[in-house]
């Protein structure tokens, strides 16, 4: 037998456990906590009225206290002692084991007395292997069961550590704080509610695991279930999971803006009732589409159908802008405003404070406070568990595929309204992965803003879950347009909200001609925009510019640089922010060049003189002109009208059809189709719009226009008159091969944990599923001091997938310090700079 002789005293069994063992909390006390949490959420009305959604009635009293006697049982499995011994001295020989595996071989011990007899109670009640499954799911996925044979391996019995009397402490404890299970028993394990369960176990697990609100108590104390209960009420009010602080005043337009009336698009939003629970707002870029869904927040907020906000856009730099637009906004909306999250994983952001993260996991704020609130902020998984949360489409994205802690962001997101903007902007990938996030939230009740200035009407259909309409009827619909479960709801036009854009195609699209065309501008005191398809033709143009113009370039610290998305994360908020000042609404007067990629192209408050954008499908062109002449402001002379000059190849389209170029089409003889934009008829559609009318007037014109380039039955009429049939159906068959693909990573919440046979539906691996498609780079985690582009501290640079085959990601980086700072991984070089992360480390690099 083991030799135990240092576990004379007869250990208690702990549940949580810091100084490698020296202080500990006990198992039961530990379970007490997550179970007096998951209580307390239950308490909410919001967290409530979610899971009576789910469950499809009302939740009696005894049920909840059944359901909170389960959650009691969450780490049931931490009784085995080669769980335990993860904390005991080395020596003691034993096997460490994993607590949720155990959990299920505690679960297979032949034992009628268990649990001080409470297991007579638990075993009557129904689906108890679905609630197994779902309670030891609750580190983030679920987890199989293992073989049956290895539970008494598991559970040995050893002197100084009797697992069994630890476990008839926790049967005594379970049957004095939850005697209801001797009666009565949970509502039956439906999928739809197992699955909100388990996300609610999951944050509970979470809530009740922080020491800073729950004491460590190692020795057992009858008397605990009302410490517990105590704590995790404070701290469910702390961390801002309770209801929400009240509003300054009533939810009218004086609560948003000081403007003295809203704005068309934001009026017809305002005055739809709280129980439209999907609804689509098409409007211009420009229309005021933010305030009009914070007002909408606060009507549900006055209304009670909500109690959190999410505001999900394209790109890491459009919420890093936003965020800071809501964090003003709040401020004005609320008596004691909540900080608003930024949901940027690697990023911890509250508000105007932000956090460093420290080795014990902890983070430090610069403000030097510590908020419980901010508790939301210091890890990704948790971020839609904030109150007010900014960021990117990815994180709601997560909450609907099978990857870890899917449960928990779908069921922390189901008490917030949800709002994506530029729905446009996603493939068909993520439309699919989005769409399912969509379908869980409506179903537990929830609400859903979807905003786009640009949405085709075969895209529309597909969220409203409609069947497709013919290209004549779709291209007379009205615009500006609110659409709710009772159909379409014109808007008016905003008389001060139109644009006339004279769009020029320009053939030839290096980036010399780019820069020429840039340089020529703002030396005539223009702020000129400069969007390029992919990195390396950015790069191009910005190395012709810094050759003649320097000056006129953005500029970090003094630094002429460019935007795109190949800079370390600690550069490209700073870059943010450049592009702001050099080309943001209140932007001073004078000439300047911002080059970029579709890091700017969306969602981002920027106000140019001149607009030069490669050619790129009409939805996107759409968006990139909503930087051009955003505000009316003082312009140069020769710059009054707004001037879009689309850059395009030479030799025309066909070729795209054969061969890629500068992000555009594919090629021939590849085995699918990949690249930035690969639809090719819809590129020539785009082009003829462009050719056809020189002139837009925008909004009026913007349905028909993205009609004409985006209708299946325009872009059919397109391939055909090309003879690019062939190619249309490759296009479109990629399209479905995406839609099948996510299909498959989709987490089906209607669907047991468990399938026929009792095995329980796990997920496949993580890093086979994605929010987006496409290849991943490995990610080089640079040594510490690292300066960056602009002298700033860096701390990892992720490369792209094409430059990463052959390397693992755990290869060691060797970093030469300067300007430009020169990477060394494997038998790879780099170099990282102003413009960015390039290959090559040579002189002539």
């Amino acid at each position: 037998m083991t030799s135990l002789g240092f576990l004379t005293d007869g250990r208690p069994a702990w549940g949580k456990s810091a100084a490698h063992g020296a202080e500990t909390h006990h198992l039961a006390h530990h379970s007490a906590d997550v179970a007096a949490v998951f209580l307390a959420l239950l308490d909410q009305p919001h967290w409530r009225a979610r899971a009576e959604a789910a469950l499809g009635r009302a939740l009696a009293a005894d049920e909840m206290r059944c359901l909170g006697a389960l959650v009691f049982l969450h780490d049931i499995g931490k009784l085995a002692p080669g769980f335990q011994a993860k904390a005991w001295p080395e020596g003691h020989g034993l096997t460490l084991r994993g607590h949720l595996e155990c959990g299920w071989l505690w679960a297979n011990l032949p034992r009628q007395d268990a649990l001080a007899g409470a297991i007579a109670h638990l075993a009557r009640w129904p689906g108890m292997g679905e609630w197994l499954a779902a309670l030891f799911a609750h580190h983030g996925r679920p987890v199989q069961k293992p073989g049956s044979g290895k539970a008494s391996k598991a559970f040995p019995l050893l002197p100084g550590y009797d697992w069994q009397a630890e476990e008839t402490v926790l049967g005594r404890a379970l049957l004095d704080w939850f005697p209801e299970i001797a009666k009565a028993a949970p509502p039956p394990p439906a999928p739809t509610f197992l699955h909100f369960f388990c996300g609610l176990l999951t944050l509970a697990d979470w809530v009740g695991s922080d020491r800073r609100a729950f004491a460590f108590e190692a020795q057992f104390r009858p008397d605990y279930w009302q410490t517990a209960q105590e704590r995790a009420e404070a701290r469910v009010a702390t961390i801002e999971l309770g209801t929400s602080p009240p509003l300054r005043g009533p939810a009218g337009w004086g609560l948003i803006s000081d403007h003295p009336a809203p704005r068309p698009a934001q009026q017809a939003l305002g005055a739809l009732p709280a129980d439209e629970h999907l609804i689509l707002l098409e409007a211009e870029t420009g229309a005021g589409k933010t305030e009009a869904a914070l007002w909408r927040f606060a009507a549900l907020l006055e209304a009670g159908e909500v109690d959190a906000l999410y505001f999900a856009v394209p790109t890491r730099a459009a919420a890093r802008q936003l965020h800071g637009r809501i964090t003003l906004a709040l401020r004005r909306m609320f008596e004691v405003a909540p900080e608003a999250v930024l949901a940027i994983p690697g990023q911890a952001v509250a508000g105007d404070a932000v956090g460093t993260r420290l080795p014990d996991f902890d983070v430090l704020w610069d403000d030097g406070e510590k908020r419980p609130a901010r508790w939301a902020a210091e890890h990704s998984a948790r971020y839609l568990a904030a109150r007010v949360a900014v960021g990117t489409v990815d994180q709601v994205a997560l909450g609907g595929l099978q990857v870890k802690f899917a449960h928990l962001r779908g069921t922390a997101l189901s008490r917030a309204l949800l709002v994506i903007d530029e729905v446009h902007a996603s493939d068909p990938y993520m439309t699919e992965t989005q769409g399912a996030v969509v379908r869980s939230h409506l179903a537990l009740g929830g609400h859903v803003l979807l905003m786009s200035a640009t949405l085709g009407a075969a895209a529309r259909r597909k969220w409203r879950g409609e069947a497709h309409g013919d290209l004549a009827a779709d291209a007379a619909l009205p615009y500006p347009a609110v659409w709710t479960s009772k159909g379409l709801h014109p808007v008016v036009a905003d008389p001060g909200g139109a644009k006339t854009v004279q769009v020029t195609a320009h053939s030839g699209w290096s980036g010399a001609e780019a820069a020429r065309l840039a340089i020529e501008a703002a030396r005539q005191g223009a702020r000129v925009l400069v969007i390029r398809n992919t990195v390396a033709r950015a790069q191009e143009t910005f190395a012709a510019c810094r050759e003649s113009v320097p000056e006129l370039l953005l500029s970090v610290n003094e630094i002429p640089t460019l935007h795109h998305s190949r800079f370390a994360a600690e550069d490209r908020a700073l870059l943010d922010g450049a592009v702001e000042l050099a080309i943001g609404k209140d932007s001073p007067l004078g000439g300047r060049i911002v080059i970029g990629t579709q890091t700017l192209e969306q969602s981002l408050d920027l106000c140019a003189d001149l607009l030069i954008t490669d050619l790129c499908p009409i939805d996107v062109l759409l968006q990139r002109i909503g930087r051009l002449h955003r505000h009316k402001r003082p312009r140069p002379d020769g710059f009054a009208s707004a001037r879009a000059v689309i850059l395009c190849p030479e030799d025309g389209l066909d070729p795209l059809t054969h061969r890629a170029d500068n992000g555009l089409g594919a090629f021939e003889n590849g085995p699918s189709l990949s690249g930035v934009y690969v639809d090719v008829p819809g590129l020539a559609a785009t082009l003829d719009q462009i050719i056809e009318h020189p002139v837009w007037q925008i909004p009026a014109m913007n349905r028909a226009l993205v009609e004409a380039a985006t209708h299946p039955e325009a872009l059919d009429q397109v391939a055909e008159a090309h003879g690019w049939q062939s190619y249309r159906m490759r296009v479109t068959g990629k399209a479905l091969a995406e839609m099948q693909t996510a299909g498959l990573c989709v987490l089906d919440r209607t669907v047991p944990m468990l399938m026929p046979n009792g095995r329980v539906r796990c997920f496949p691996d993580d890093e086979k599923i994605r929010t987006r498609l496409g290849e991943e780079g490995v990610v080089l985690m640079l040594p510490d001091g690292t300066a960056g582009a602009f002298g700033r501290p860096i701390t990892r640079l992720a490369l792209p997938a094409h430059w990463s085959r052959g390397l693992t990601g755990e290869e060691t980086t060797s970093v030469t310090p300067g300007l430009p700072v020169r990477i060394t991984i494997s038998d790879r070089s780099f170099i990282y700079g102003p413009d960015g992360l390039q290959q090559g480390g040579g002189d002539d690099a």
